[in-house]
């Protein structure tokens, strides 16, 4: 029995030892080819990647949201599961690649929606089985700042160096990390109540725009005077940031301007925008070069979709040139969710050989 048992572990390790040189082959001799899947929030997003490099990336938005005013789950949750098969088939034909070529699957795994989670979670799941090729799961976050590495064809970008100071700012996230390497990411301030994106939003309602205020905000402000009207900036220590405190003095100053002039948001509409989103980008920034100050990291990235926004692009350039910082800022497609940027992350994590299995489940609150 013993001498069973000994060849029985003798031939296991065998086993695999030769699997995971097959594994090093593969990626030594061929390049490593994924589809990923985003599905953690109103956006279901297919995206094909060889390597680094993309091949296609489809983004189907839900627009059944707009009249409520933010995001409903269950309407989410059933609009993904629409759009899933639609946007995955149209990844793999505009990337012309035929599933048999696949090595991997990825998905969001979280944060973000429960039910929206799921329905990207059990399509991997069901194509890992039928295609017989591993599923990775990714970190939403992780994804937003790791887009910083994805390359298109024919076009050469330049990456961040590690280490690397990234801004992640999202309508429910805001967080200052300190990136080490693709895994090893560090949290060194964050928002302690409301996300940089979610008081765009909030004090967007307040003067009537709809949702998502932010992209408006950002479209009036270019005629607006910044420095127009001034609102409380918080007073919060080390490198965190809030954001509570400024909706409620725009709502207060607001309400007090209405009493004098029943028309004052609309005579001031630009200027409200441009002062809000001046003292917004100002909070953000302000945090970040004490940042660069403490750590003497010279590689700034921002990321999320408040990323896009053009005041905190022209700040951040501004901000790099004059003190001799390398700035990275994402195009515009990578900053909203999307699942190029779930498949950039994988492709690392493939390299490190950590796969998922069968029993891997969402979650709504995910730690980067």
């Amino acid at each position: 029995m013993k001498a069973y048992k000994t060849e029985f572990l003798a031939n296991r390790n065998i086993f695999y030892i030769a699997s995971f040189s097959v594994f090093l082959l593969q990626i030594i001799s061929m390049s490593i080819t994924i589809l990923s899947i985003e599905s953690s929030c109103d956006d279901t997003s297919a995206a094909v990647l060889q390597d680094t490099t993309l091949l296609s990336n489809i983004v189907a938005g839900q627009s059944a949201h707009l009249k409520y005013g933010g995001v409903v789950p269950e309407l989410a949750s059933r609009a993904h599961q629409q759009n899933i098969i639609p946007v995955v088939d149209l990844a793999l034909k505009e990337a012309n690649i035929a599933p048999t070529q696949l090595n991997a699957i990825a998905f969001t795994r979280g944060p973000g929606l429960l039910g929206s989670l799921l329905v990207g979670t059990s399509f991997a799941k069901g194509f890992s089985i039928a295609n017989n090729i591993p599923i990775i799961e990714v970190n939403h976050l992780q994804g937003h700042i790791l887009a910083h590495f994805i390359q298109e064809k024919n076009l050469i970008k330049e990456v961040p160096k590690f280490p690397f100071i990234c801004l992640l700012v999202s309508g429910g996230h805001t967080q200052l990390m300190l990136v080490n390497n693709y895994f090893d990411m560090e949290t060194i301030g964050q928002t302690i109540d409301d996300a940089a994106g979610e008081a765009f939003d909030k004090c967007g309602k307040t003067i009537g725009l709809p949702y998502p205020a932010g992209p408006i905000i950002d479209k009036l402000s270019e005629t607006g005077n910044p420095l127009a009207f001034q609102f409380n900036k918080p007073k919060i220590q080390h490198l965190n940031y809030s954001f509570s405190g400024l909706k409620t003095s725009f709502l207060y100053f607001v309400r007090d301007q209405i009493k004098q002039n029943p028309h004052f948001i609309e005579e001031n509409k630009n200027d409200l925008c441009a002062s809000l989103q001046h003292t917004i980008v100002d909070i953000l920034l302000n945090k970040v070069k004490k940042a660069v100050k403490e750590t003497g990291v010279k590689d700034f990235a921002i990321a999320g979709g408040v990323s896009a926004n053009s005041g905190l692009r022209k700040a951040a350039i501004a901000f790099g040139e004059k003190n001799h910082i390398n700035i990275h800022i994402p195009q515009a497609k990578f900053t909203t969710d999307n699942a190029a940027m779930i498949g950039i992350t994988a492709y690392f994590k493939y390299l490190n050989a950590e796969f998922s299995d069968l029993s891997t489940v969402p979650i709504a609150r995910m730690p980067i």
